[in-house]
């Protein structure tokens, strides 16, 4: 079978501290979007998939009951095979890689340098960031040029030291006996002499009775800085189309299948002429859905589309005269039924 996208776009609908110049914290939109020149279309072969044997079929079967410790073998073994019947089984899938930008207020510990990577350009959508891997979720926060500031710490009042919560100051272990309140059995503690206090030294601070500041890691000083926040992320559509109404649909998203159609471009256009016209239906809906959903905030910068042929095998078989059915699916070759003819009883000792 031959198919391509269409050759051209026709979007849908789908359910699925301020600085001079620069926006404020949050949610950055991206410049206006300009489309940009996609690639020749893929070159598509011709596919041609034939249903599983009687012998594969037994073969899953057999391997389906060894796994289950309550089934016999019996049946896969001894089964007399009537028909096998397969369905035309499509998985459409739009992945949209998107790049959006935001603005954060951070505050850490100042250490006497400004450590500013160099950067000339100011506004956010103008630093230079190098995209990681396509096509899967990562994210980056870098510190925006020209936008820091040093001041004292509060919470240590600049000194960097604030008091040990452990001793309270008083730069001596709590007494063992009577846990620091100086009393023992309604009576004047006579280990510390009522004080609350050992001899030994407060192994949190070392007997000073102050640590250092947790807020300023002990400098003193803090420094507040705009932070460029970046996110990349995969946006997936998914869609499954089957000729069967008595197989469940959430088992197709434990197995792979045949790919027959692989498109990746800057944008990708809708398929138009794939054999199953729902499979054409879904591709028109999802690039129209996330182009709408995605160009206003974020930055498209890679999408690519997929259609596989998952096999799908019904098989009809009879075992001591009666009949029974189960499907193979998947290249994985699982197998589900909802009758097996012969289970036993597990015992657990």
């Amino acid at each position: 079978m031959a198919f391509s996208a269409s050759s051209h776009q026709n979007f849908g609908t789908f359910n699925t501290m301020q600085t001079q110049g620069m926006p404020g914290y949050g949610f950055i939109p991206p410049p206006p979007y300009s489309a940009p020149k996609n690639e020749d279309h893929p070159v598509h072969r011709n596919w041609n998939i034939p249903c599983i044997s009687e012998d594969e079929a037994r073969e899953a079967f057999l391997e389906y009951a060894s796994s289950n410790c309550c089934y016999s073998s019996s049946p896969a073994r001894e089964m007399v095979c009537e028909d096998l019947a397969a369905f035309n089984t499509y998985r459409y899938i739009l992945e949209t890689f998107t790049e959006s930008r935001s603005l954060e207020c951070r505050t850490k510990p100042y250490t006497g340098k400004l450590d500013i990577p160099v950067v000339t350009a100011e506004l956010p959508w103008n630093v230079p960031v190098a995209v990681p891997k396509m096509f899967q979720n990562n994210s980056k926060e870098i510190m925006m040029p020209h936008t820091s500031s040093i001041k004292g710490c509060s919470v240590c009042m600049a000194s960097g030291k604030i008091l040990c919560k452990k001793c309270d100051g008083s730069t001596k272990e709590q007494c063992r006996w009577c846990k620091g309140s100086g009393v023992f059995i309604s009576d004047k503690c006579k280990e510390c002499s009522g004080t609350g206090s050992s001899d030994a030294n407060c192994s949190a601070c070392s007997g000073r009775g102050r640590v250092n500041c947790e807020d300023c890691s002990g400098h003193g000083r803090l420094m507040t800085y705009n932070a460029l926040v970046v996110t990349w992320k995969n946006h997936i559509t998914e869609y499954v189309t089957h000729q069967n109404n008595d197989f469940p649909d959430h088992l197709f998203q434990g197995v792979t299948g045949h790919k027959l159609f692989i498109d990746e471009q800057n944008m990708v256009y809708p398929v138009t002429n794939f054999p199953d016209s729902s499979i054409n239906n879904a591709s028109r809906n999802a690039v129209g859905s996330h182009h709408t959903q995605f160009i206003s905030n974020s930055r498209i910068l890679r999408q690519r589309q997929t259609i596989e042929h998952i096999p799908l095998t019904r098989v009809e078989y009879r075992w001591h005269g009666k009949p029974f059915s189960f499907y193979v699916y998947g290249n994985e070759r699982q197998v589900h039924t909802k009758d097996y003819p012969q289970k036993t009883c597990c015992t657990i000792i």
